[in-house]
């Protein structure tokens, strides 16, 4: 039988919190408040939020140190080398800033049952090992992205001593964690077809918040703010960044240039935007437009108005493993998806629950016809709205969050992975018998 619960302190080291809008800031934050609400205490170290424009949000500062309660979560906030995310040389000072002041700051902290660190960068991730090691505790690695292999698959990064170096770093800390949760599935069989011990990792996928996603009408005020009234609207709500081939959607937007009633809508920041933003200049392309990242709390009523959710990616052999965050809102508020990139994971998903459409990645014409295809066809729309509404709970934030807490109450208790194989079988055989 499993042992009964207790509550822990968690610490958890992450270089991106709310305010800030992405996707491990929004999964840490939704998992810890539900750490809270299951009777865990949460301190999260993190820096001053500037993601992606490397510019410190209002009412805050790049202080050497401060503190603040965010929904009961206690927030550490640290100073670092602040940088936009783009170049590589800048990231990676900041990344180093980080590893350093956070890890300073973490061994601050009161002493915790679990430490936690998040990739995608691993720097964050040394500080956590350094910590969890020097206090004697637990170290739990939470898997995002198989970096430096993203770092290749886009173009950031060529050197090969380099990469070898990272790859290192990599698997070094994959050995040392406790427990390893990763992100996806295709994640954890590339660790395991590299050496690590499978038992010991765990996957928790990313999900949605029920409570703030679900199906809205059309916001028509916003609509006319952001010049789609009328529009067939294909959204693209997220980073603007190398890993997504964006160019590509505008070079679709060209083809149905000619088609007043649909309309691209690009919202948010990312390293690749003002190219994107000067290209759809240059193309006199009145059928798409770009706006600024918006608070966390206002993305259900930018989702509103979309269609069709863009999720769109890079044709890398790297990207068959990810699963975009922002398919799994499209399902909570009933938005179709349309998945333009390489088969794997998240066209999986997609496919499996009949909630969108899939295209090959980084083809233009694919997706332009997908689109003029949607835009006709409304009872196909809301066939594929409705399955996407359908498939949201199973793939709700909280159940997600408990699941990991339990991986870290068995991390903090000192449950060997084998000893969690025979808990699993012996409550199985218990609930047959029931």
């Amino acid at each position: 039988m499993s042992a009964p619960s207790r509550p822990l302190h968690i610490l958890f080291l992450s270089d991106n919190f709310p305010p800030e809008t992405n996707a491990p800031a929004t999964r840490l934050h939704e998992h810890a408040r539900e750490w809270i609400a299951l009777g865990h205490r949460v301190t999260v170290v993190t820096g001053a939020p500037n993601f992606p424009e490397g510019k410190v949000y209002p009412g805050y500062h790049n202080r050497l140190y401060q503190r603040e309660t965010v929904d009961g979560i206690e927030v550490v906030r640290v100073m670092t080398y602040i940088s936009a995310n783009r170049g590589f040389a800048g990231r990676i000072l900041d990344y180093l800033s980080f590893m350093v002041s956070g890890g300073i700051a973490a061994l601050l902290q009161e002493r915790a049952d679990v430490v936690v660190a998040t990739s995608p960068q691993f720097f964050t991730s040394v500080a956590g090992w350094t910590v969890a090691a020097l206090r004697r505790r637990p170290f739990v690695f939470e898997l995002r992205d198989l970096w430096p292999d993203s770092i290749q698959a886009v173009g950031a990064m060529r050197g090969q001593l380099a990469l070898r170096a990272l790859e290192q770093l990599e698997l070094f800390l994959y050995r040392r964690a406790t427990r390893v949760v990763s992100v996806t599935r295709s994640f954890r069989d590339n660790l395991g077809r590299r050496g690590i011990d499978r038992e010991k990792i765990a996957v928790v996928r990313n999900g949605v918040d029920l409570s703030r996603y679900a199906p809205l009408q059309r916001d028509a005020a916003l609509a006319r703010e952001l010049g789609v009234e009328g529009k067939f609207v294909v959204g693209y709500l997220g980073t603007h960044g190398m890993a997504h081939a964006l160019q590509r959607v505008l070079e679709a937007a060209q083809v149905l240039r000619h088609r007043a009633d649909i309309h691209f809508l690009f919202v948010g920041a990312g390293a690749a935007r003002e190219a994107l933003v000067e290209e759809a200049r240059r193309k006199g392309l009145s059928n798409v437009s770009f706006h600024a990242s918006v608070p966390k709390e206002t993305m259900p009523r930018v989702w509103s108005l979309c269609d069709v959710g863009l999720v769109h990616l890079k044709r890398e052999e790297l990207f068959t493993t990810v699963i975009p965050s922002k398919i799994f809102e499209c399902f909570g508020m009933g938005v179709p998806v349309l998945f333009a990139g390489p088969e794997g994971e998240g066209a999986a998903i997609v496919r499996e629950r009949a909630a969108g459409v899939v295209v090959p990645a980084e083809d233009p014409t694919a997706l332009s016809e997908s689109v003029l295809r949607l835009a006709s066809d409304r009872r196909e729309l809301e066939r594929l709205s409705k399955n996407a509404r359908m498939a949201a709970p199973s793939f709700d934030r909280r159940e997600g969050a408990r699941r990991m807490a339990e991986v870290l109450r068995r991390a903090a208790d000192g449950v060997a992975p084998n000893e969690e194989r025979l808990e699993a079988a012996s409550n199985e055989t218990d609930a047959s018998a029931a």
